[in-house]
Parts: C-alpha cells; structure tokens; sequence
C-alpha cells in the first residue's frame, strides 16, 4: 500500500494543507485532497499567538476528514518569518583512525565545531548545510568519506532562528493534536517542489513572494548558501492599494488580481495609461492606472530591492547562471517575471510544480506544500547533499511531546 503523508503550511493569510501519496512507485506524488482556512495569530511568518493558530489548524482537520474521509494525525509542516537567518561558520579536527581513513564519526565532529559559535541564549542553530570539506590543504570535497587525511575541514552555511517562535509552532501544533515529523523553513520547502537538481548545482535563486513575507533562498553547486526571510510581500500592496484609493481592503484586493499589472516595457505601459481610468460603479470608485501602477511598482520595487541587495551581500548579483524562479501567491502578478529580469539582471520564470499529478494544483501559493510532500516522500532521490535537513529534524525532536 502506497505511503500516505500530510503536509501542513501555516502563513499569514491562510493555512494549507495537502495530502498526498506516492504514485505507482516512482517518483511522482498524487495528490489525495487539498484544503485551505483563513490564518489568524500569526503575523509576518511568525505565530505568536499558538491557541488562534491552533483552532485554524483543528478547524482546518476537520474540513479536510469531512472532504476526503482521511484523518491527519502526522504532517510535515513549515516554519517561516524574517527570524531565520543564515552565517558561515568552518570546523577542524584531527582524523581519529590510526589508517587516516576519514569515518562517519570524523565528519560529525567537524560539523558539530562549526556549530560552536556564539549566539544570544535565545536564537538556536536549525540546521547546517556543508559547503565543502578541505583535506590536509585540498579544498572542494563533498563526500570525504573514506578519503585518506590527517585533517579535516568543514566550511559550512549555519540556519538559525529565534526558539520562541519555533516553541509557539510545537504548542500549536500539540494543542491542535498534531505531531509534526520535521519543520521546514518555507523557502526550502519551495525548493523541493520548484528547483531541479540542474538548477541547484549551476546557481539559482527562489524567490516566495507570500502575503506579508517574501523568501530567498540562494544555491550554488548543489548547496544552501543563502537563507533569508523579508518582512514583507503581496499583502502590503494590498494595503497600499487600500489607502492610496481610500477603499476598504476587500475592493483592495480584487482591484490588485483583476487590474494590477507590472512591465519593463514602459512605451507599452504608456500605451496602457493612455485607455484613462479604471471606473468600479458598485463602488464608486474611479483611479487611473497610472496611479494603480505607480502605488504598486513602489511595493514590488521594495521587495526587488532586497533580493538584489541580499544577491550582492553574497556576491552573487547577476552571477547566477539558472537565474530566478519566483512563486508564492504574489508571483502571480502580471509581468512580474519581465520586471525581475529588469531588476536583478538575470533570467527568470514562474515556478513550475514538478512530480505532482492527481487533483489540479495551479496556485503557486501551495508551493510550500507541495514541497513538503515531495520531500518527505522522495528525500533520497531529490537531493543529493546527506545532510540536507538532518540537522533541523533532529532540533525539532527536542520539542515533540
């Protein structure tokens, strides 16, 4: 019988959940049933108010067991907010065998030095992610085992968070009666469902645009070396929509998806200012769009401003051969993939969800999800790197009751 598992995305809008199967075993999942409820008590990524978020959780369960008859009792879920963050860090040890045959025991120890760095008592280490190991002098080892050295080496990339939020994920979690197996920061979790291996060793970013966060996470030759969460996304052009046309954030919301539209072209956007105001009757609401683009383009500009300032604090502005692969609900803004080849100086696309089949999943806004699923169920087969993930699974045991 096929394994069954539950992936949960809790965001600040809503919460997500998908459930889904391996297919036929191979390599593609089969998406049972999916569901989703409005999302109160978290704010820009962060839950800090677990006994709301839990109800949104329960209340999600429930739906999701009247719509499907399955009962979800194990998931997967994310962690998300601009708490994360990423620092490098390297470690050297002595080998320990007498035939100077690095062991499993040797490369441990180097990434358990590496982790011994100085951090306020109330951030924690989440995960490591090995860039390279150096040999005696010889740098750019991936797999030292078993490779003969009397010292070893580790340059690693560091995830770390803030342990209050990750509590307030556990207690939400458990009041809603639900064991989470790992916890995903949102941006890797998009990257299972989003990148190809191809991608990932010659030099991409993912960019998540969600709705009061925006994710980035940066690989080059197959590893992390960049995580960053920013506090802002979709949701603040909504709001600016809002007051820029004195409108309530409701008419806000469907002015951005039906006339909101982004172009590097701007004879082309002239040519569209030009047609005059957009007039909403039931509302009685007129603007023109040069208005609309201006209050939106300023918000999308921010955004597109700190990929590019956090591209170069990396040295990696405009030096990603894969270029930029955006999703989240925000991506799905008109003309948003020629404004970021414009802005950042790279190619770029929209996500494109890969091994999924089953119940049709076109919003991009269940790329976390859908990652989740993927990764959980084909670990092994979509990434190369072992010890990709190990490191936050085994931080969030601490937690599980």
């Amino acid at each position: 019988m096929s394994k069954i598992i539950s992936a949960l995305d809790i965001g600040t809008s809503s919460i997500k959940i998908l459930i889904g199967r391996q297919k036929n075993k191979g390599q593609n999942v089969e998406i049972l049933t999916k569901a989703q409820v409005p999302s109160f008590g978290v704010r820009k990524g962060e839950i800090n108010k677990p006994d709301k978020t839990a109800e949104n959780i329960s209340q999600l369960l429930s739906e999701i067991q009247k719509k499907s008859g399955l009962k979800v009792k194990n998931c997967l879920s994310n962690i998300n907010g601009a708490h994360l963050f990423t620092t490098a860090s390297q470690g050297l040890v002595s080998v320990s065998r007498a035939d100077k045959k690095i062991s499993e025991e040797d490369i441990n120890r180097v990434l358990h030095q590496a982790e011994a760095i100085n951090l306020p008592s109330n951030k924690e280490i989440l995960d490591v992610f090995p860039k390279e190991f150096i040999i005696d002098d010889q740098g750019g080892i991936k797999e030292p085992l078993g490779l003969l050295g009397i010292r070893l080496e580790a340059k690693v990339i560091l995830l770390c968070g803030f342990s209050p939020f990750l509590e307030n994920l556990n207690q939400a979690l458990s009041l809603a009666n639900i064991v989470a197996n790992e916890a995903i920061p949102s941006p890797l979790a998009d990257s299972f469902s989003c990148l190809s291996l191809k991608e990932k060793e010659l030099g991409v970013a993912l960019v998540d645009i969600g709705a009061e966060t925006t994710g980035l996470v940066v690989f080059e030759d197959g590893d992390v070396i960049n995580l960053s969460v920013f506090p802002f996304g979709s949701a603040n052009i909504t709001n600016d929509i809002a007051i820029g046309l004195r409108t309530e954030i409701e008419t806000a919301e469907e002015i951005k998806k039906e006339f909101a539209t982004l172009s590097a072209n701007k004879k082309k956007n002239k040519k569209k200012e030009e047609r005059g105001k957009i007039v909403i009757p039931e509302k009685a609401l007129s603007f023109s769009r040069k208005t609309l683009s201006r209050i939106v383009e300023a918000r999308i500009s921010e955004i597109f401003n700190e990929v590019s300032k956090e591209l170069k604090r990396i040295s990696k502005q405009e030096l990603l051969p894969a270029g930029v692969v955006l999703t989240g609900g925000g991506s799905n803004l008109e003309g948003i993939v020629e404004y970021a080849k414009e802005k950042l100086k790279l190619p770029a696309r929209l996500a494109k969800f890969r091994n999924l089949s089953g119940l049709p999943i076109v919003e991009l806004s269940y790329s976390v999800a859908a990652g989740l699923l993927l990764k959980s169920l084909f670990e092994k087969e979509t990434e190369k790197s072992k010890n990709f993930g190990k490191g936050f699974r085994k931080f969030f045991r601490i937690f599980l009751p």
